[in-house]
């Protein structure tokens, strides 16, 4: 299971235009959501360490820790939501799973902009956050495997890539759109506004764009996959359990990679190259057009030619281009045009491992098991490599002093992950 393609065997008249747009967009409002708000955490992570996690007199770098530390939690209760709603989604259905964890999705993240801060509630703020963050991490768990599973069990025969590629690319909207607001308030707001208050503005945003969300999978119908064989005989555990593993090792390096240099940049950013807020998100904004735009034409190029060879050049790239790139930000001689060329690129890197990988974490389970198999893999790789990515990084280079270690952190991911992606077959698209 876990080294050829599955194919659903679902006549093609079963999937017409209609039903396959709506699928497209239903899958993909959700992952909007979910990660505009992550991304938000991640690019306003000082201020909500200051906010929530900083006792008068506290450490800033500590709060910091702790801020990622709450980060890395909801990532880790990913794969709990991703076995919790998948068992749902391969019992019941894509449809009502999805419909569940975007109404969770939403309802947490409103929340947290309107959380009292350390300074009103003391030591109960941060626990508040953090209970909210794990509902987060749970709905974000089922969201991946069911959306994915909609996108790749609607898409016509040799267009998998192509579809499970706006996943990714919704993704890349996501933190854009985070990154945006989060510069349009920082530029509109003084730095005591932003601090007081205008952190909780992008938060608070998500309800009518969950809702909006909400409302299209209300609409959404059930996959043909799944009710022509949802309910199949499923295969052994044992032989599930070796694909997720197996699987979220082929996608650790696009987890590390992506996160270190598009979420974790803008706080390396300020704390470590002492940039201003501002600037640190222009920087992330440029990483994630760049990230976004190669995103869905490396998911057709792998219909094309396979998904190995796209997948191994982006981790492949990674692992060399990392350390280059870093010293670039680092050296104050370079151009601001270099530098932001050079984040450009790294964005597109990633993009060439993100297009191609939910077809491919969509081809390792037959469709009675995928939504929690791919789901779980995706789930443990971020709970891993994503969540602990600012926590770790913070951590290694308080410990030793070296602003490269985001670079080697990347560069290791991916170096693993490409040898676990050199296992897969060198066969086209279905």
């Amino acid at each position: 299971m876990s080294g050829a393609r599955v194919h659903d065997s679902v006549p093609h008249t079963a999937r017409p235009p209609r039903p396959r747009r709506r699928a497209l967009l239903a899958g993909s409002v959700g992952n909007f959501v979910e990660w505009y708000e992550f991304g938000v955490y991640g690019y306003f992570a000082t201020v909500i360490a200051a906010r929530f996690f900083t006792p008068v007199g506290g450490s800033e770098t500590e709060g910091l820790v702790r801020t990622y530390a709450s980060f890395a939690l909801a990532f880790f209760f990913r794969p709990v939501g991703a076995a919790l709603f998948g068992r749902l989604g391969d019992r019941i259905g894509r449809r009502p799973v999805l419909i569940l964890v975007i109404a969770l999705m939403t309802g947490a993240t409103t929340l947290i902009g309107v959380l009292p801060t350390y300074a009103t509630v003391g030591a109960l703020a941060p626990w508040l956050l953090t209970f909210l963050r794990v509902v987060q991490g749970l709905s974000a768990g089922g969201e991946f495997g069911g959306a994915v599973s909609v996108m790749t069990e609607f898409a016509p025969p040799g267009r998998r890539g192509l579809y499970g590629s706006w996943q990714s690319f919704t993704v890349a909207l996501g933190l854009l759109g985070g990154a945006g607001v989060a510069a349009l308030l920082a530029t509109a707001l003084t730095e005591g506004q932003l601090s007081d208050w205008g952190w909780r503005v992008p938060f608070l945003l998500t309800l009518p764009l969950g809702l909006v969300a909400l409302g299209l999978r209300l609409r959404l119908e059930e996959t043909p996959a799944f009710r022509h064989e949802g309910r199949r005989e499923r295969p052994p555990g044992r032989e599930v359990a070796r694909a997720v593993v197996l699987g979220a090792g082929r996608v650790m390096g696009w987890s590390a990679a992506g996160y270190t240099f598009l979420v974790v940049l803008p706080s390396y950013l300020q704390n470590t190259l002492h940039t201003g807020f501002r600037q640190a998100l222009l920087v992330t904004v440029v990483a994630n057009l760049g990230f976004a735009a190669t995103i869905v034409p490396a998911g057709l190029l792998s219909d094309r030619i396979g998904r190995r060879p796209v997948l191994l050049t982006g981790a492949g790239l990674v692992v060399l281009l990392s350390v280059p790139l870093l010293n670039l930000l680092q050296d104050t001689g370079t151009s601001n045009a270099v530098k932001g060329l050079a984040v450009c690129g790294a964005g597109a890197v990633v993009g060439l491992m993100a297009g191609p990988g939910p077809a491919m974490l969509s081809e390792m389970f037959p469709t009675s098991v995928r939504h929690t198999g791919l789901g779980l893999a995706y789930a443990l790789s971020n709970a891993v490599f994503s969540g602990c990515a600012g926590l770790i990084i913070t951590e290694m280079m308080k410990r030793t002093g070296s602003v490269d270690i985001p670079a080697y952190y990347a560069a290791a991911t991916c170096a693993v992950s490409a040898l676990a992606l050199a296992t897969l077959p060198d066969n086209r698209g279905s």
